[in-house]
């Protein structure tokens, strides 16, 4: 089972904010730009593809999230301190409500 990944990338000011919680060991170099990786698995994967219509994952199994989204998980991982955040990030990415009717289903549209 292969992994999956939610490329964070960061610039200067996200940057320092990593290094000033102590995770600048986590920082690598993709494509010549600074970002943190946050491991996923394909259940959050999932859920992240029906948040996110358009969101497109390349041939390692990686996704960039959308700006909002992308900033949600930042402020979540500055604020735990940690990489290892899908747990309780995934709650705030996805909505499994988004898009549908305000009667649901079972509610006979009363």
């Amino acid at each position: 089972m292969s992994d999956c990944y939610i490329n964070v990338f960061l610039d200067e000011e996200k940057l320092n904010k990593i290094k000033e919680i102590g995770l600048a060991d986590e920082v690598k170099d993709i494509d010549g730009k600074k970002a943190i990786q946050v491991l996923m698995t394909k259940k959050d994967k999932k859920k992240l593809k029906k948040g996110f219509k358009d969101l497109t994952f390349d041939d390692s199994d990686t996704c960039v999230l959308p700006e909002d989204g992308e900033q949600t998980l930042l402020d979540i991982i500055l604020e735990m301190k940690s990489v290892d955040v899908m747990k309780f990030a995934i709650t705030k990415l996805y909505n499994p409500l988004a898009g549908r009717d305000v009667f649901g289903r079972g509610t006979g549209m009363r």
